[in-house]
């Protein structure tokens, strides 16, 4: 039987110390990437494909 992966989720390296910034991302899907706020866990979770999600990060990077 195919059944769906589950997410893995990890909090983002880039969160910050004091509680206030908590991003969690699963990458571990095929073809997407996913990213939520880790205060609401049941809330909504932005969905991207990979490519634009590494550019993402690569802008963080280099701070653009």
């Amino acid at each position: 039987m195919n059944t769906p992966a589950t997410p893995r989720w990890r909090t983002s390296t880039r969160s910050g110390n004091g509680g206030n910034t908590c991003v969690e991302v699963a990458d571990n899907l095929p073809g997407r990437v996913l990213v939520r706020d880790s205060k609401d866990r049941q809330g909504a979770e932005l969905t991207f494909a990979p490519a634009p999600w590494r550019a993402f990060l690569a802008g963080l990077a280099t701070d653009r």
